[in-house]
């Protein structure tokens, strides 16, 4: 097997194991919550930002972990990242997040493909999008400055408290934004506003790669 292939599957089982930890513990926290919107949303984030920590600390010397296609974008703008691998692990992201939905489902018995219904529209939502997404982006950026090894624990501790500060509740990722479309659940947005939570978050990607002072020609 190819060192591609390998970053490959490693990010595409990241991937798939991250939306499976998103959705299959907001399906629980909503079982558990008993109508508790807080208790469901703090169950939520801390089973996300645990799992990430963990999938960036076994998977970062493989692949890098980027299970974002916001991170591969970004590190391809910055010349870190050929181009067809850039679109490899997006590829790799896009069906990972689908098939992490599909397993989550499965795990708990429902429909394995469902249409999304949560609505999330609006400046608020689209700037929160844009702003978890430059957070997240920036929070890696100075991790690897300071200890490349070290991603892990800052970017967990972000994501936990952009559930929190931000109105969307930081989906900061349009892989898994497409794939939340796929599911009914707590987790959930409708198709119609992926569009939207996509746009705001390129352009939360944009500002950091004007504002990270390193970037390529784009027609390389």
């Amino acid at each position: 097997m190819s060192d591609l292939q390998q970053r490959f599957l490693a990010e595409f089982a990241g991937t798939a194991t991250l939306l499976a930890g998103v959705v299959g513990s907001g399906i629980m926290a909503a079982q558990l919550a008993g109508g508790n919107a807080a208790l469901a949303l703090l169950v939520n984030a801390a089973a996300t930002a645990a799992l990430l920590y963990v999938l960036i600390a076994t998977l970062q010397p493989v692949s890098g972990a980027h299970f974002n296609p916001a991170v591969s974008a970004l590190f391809w703008l910055r010349g870190e990242l050929p181009r067809h691998e850039a679109l490899t692990y997006v590829l790799a992201q896009l069906v990972g997040a689908a098939a992490g939905v599909v397993l989550a489902h499965a795990m708990f018995g429902l429909p394995l493909l469902q249409e999304g219904a949560i609505a999330r529209r609006g400046s608020g939502p689209w700037l929160s999008e844009a702003v978890a997404t430059a957070g997240l982006l920036s929070t890696i950026l100075l991790a690897r400055r300071r200890d490349a090894a070290r991603v892990a624990p800052p970017v967990a501790a972000y994501v936990f408290a952009a559930y929190w500060f931000t109105a969307s509740t930081a989906f900061a990722n349009p892989a898994a934004t497409a794939a939340r479309a796929l599911t009914s659940t707590y987790c959930g947005i409708a198709g119609t506003d992926v569009a939207g939570f996509v746009a705001a978050q390129s352009l939360g990607l944009l500002v950091v790669t004007a504002f990270s002072g390193k970037v390529r020609h784009l027609g390389s």
